[in-house]
């Protein structure tokens, strides 16, 4: 009897320890659907495969199986298309937008979710969370945090002992140098309305900076007018008037490829076009500078801004995954190699690595304190100026139609 009761319990003992032994069924990972809509057409590969990362991350630490549903329009097309998605109710779950541009909007319209609390934002530079910051909430993700100006090639400005100009009366000796050696100053490309518009961008924020500081506030309340600012014609015409020919004919994809064969001396381009350029020529010697408006140095500001950043949408049926790849943007471990491979500048406090030439050169005038904030004007003026840029090159309209039809399409962008 003894024995059947030992050999009952050693069998038990044995079915029992081999259960226990064994490994527990592993559950069925849950499966996300994330809609990510970014303005990103020149980095789509190298998103794509960060992501890639994030969904394996996301796999092994969480079961969660994530698809990733990226869209990239171009940037003529992206405002619209993304104001349509959330006016409609068809947010996607993660979006790009401009930090000083948008985000006021975007908040009073209820689209952009509370990120105050999100871990990225304790590692964020101050003066980086700053401008992402509104009605004392952290509202975005920075992204692209920039310090631009034009661009322009330096080994040709050495051929000639030219340096970057500081006023309008040394940019036109500049200009006449490299046309006396068949040069052409400027690269001109006019394909996409967004790259034109830079010339306002540019000119419009020296010359505000600098002799209105209150224009934008004054246009705000209906009493102001381009008139005011119409200085900023006199470097846009220079630029359009010695530029290279057939600009419609030419895309953001051939202007890169022109500026790295050096056809042109400079072009009123970001910073953040120069891997498109590098990618080409790798030796070009690039140079940042910021746009003389005036004849003295103080118009001629390098921009500071924080453009292209990330949101969340409050009505995301999958807020908590679209969180966690928020937080991946800014990851401490992954994050540094993105921003490094996309030259973007640094925006977190962990974010240590070799920035480009053309960056300490654009700092070297903030130091002086020849830098400005970027302005932030209503979209629909910024569009309008890019479209109002292309006619005003072709001459089918004057610079009064310009100004005119400008400060209609201010004022209606504040209903009044």
């Amino acid at each position: 009897m003894k024995k059947s009761i030992l050999l009952s319990a050693l069998v038990l003992f044995l079915v029992f320890g081999i259960v226990g032994c064994g490994k527990a069924p592993v559950s069925e990972p849950k499966k996300v659907t994330l809609k990510v809509f970014m303005t990103f057409p020149r980095f789509q590969e190298q998103f794509e495969a960060y992501f890639e990362d994030f969904k394996a991350k996301e796999l092994e630490e969480k079961n969660i199986d994530v698809t990733i549903e990226l869209e990239m329009p171009n940037s003529d097309q992206a405002a619209q298309i993304l104001k349509a998605r959330l006016s409609s109710n068809d947010a996607p779950d993660l979006f790009t937008l401009h930090a000083i541009a948008d985000i006021p909007s975007f908040y009073e319209a209820g689209y952009l979710s509370d990120l105050s609390s999100q871990p990225f934002v304790s590692d964020l530079l101050e003066n980086v969370k700053d401008i992402v910051t509104y009605d004392g909430k952290v509202v975005a993700l920075p992204m692209e945090s920039l310090a631009w100006g034009y661009l322009y090639n330096k080994d040709i400005f050495a051929k000639y002992n030219l340096t970057a100009p500081d006023t309008i009366a040394e940019m036109l000796n500049v200009v006449k140098v490299l046309k006396e050696n068949n040069e052409t100053p400027f690269l001109l490309a006019f394909q996409e309305s967004w790259i034109p518009q830079l010339m306002t961008a540019l000119a419009i924020g020296g010359v505000v900076t600098n002799e209105n500081p209150d224009f934008v506030e004054k246009m705000n309340s209906g009493t102001a007018s381009y008139n005011d600012i119409d200085q900023i014609f006199d470097i846009i015409d220079i630029i359009m008037e010695n530029g290279t020919e057939k600009p419609f004919e030419v895309g953001n994809a051939a202007a890169s490829a022109a500026f790295a064969e050096g056809k042109a001396a400079m072009w009123v381009q970001g910073t953040w076009q120069a891997q498109a350029i590098l990618d080409i020529n790798p030796s070009l010697n690039i140079g940042c500078a910021p746009l003389p408006t005036s004849d003295s140095e103080d118009g001629a500001l390098i921009n500071l801004s924080v453009s292209t950043s990330l949101a969340v949408s409050p009505t995301s049926k999958n807020k908590d995954v679209a969180m966690d790849l928020l937080n991946y943007i800014l990851d401490k471990e992954a994050s540094t190699a993105l921003f490094e491979e996309l030259k973007f500048n640094p925006v977190a406090k962990f974010h240590d690595y070799e920035v480009f030439p053309w960056t300490d050169e654009a700092m070297s005038y903030v130091a002086l304190n020849r830098g400005y904030r970027d302005l932030s004007l209503p979209q629909a003026v910024t569009a309008e100026q890019a479209a109002l840029l292309q006619s005003y090159y072709a001459k089918t309209i004057t610079k009064a139609q310009f100004i005119a039809k400008v400060d209609e399409v201010w004022k209606n962008s504040l209903g009044q």
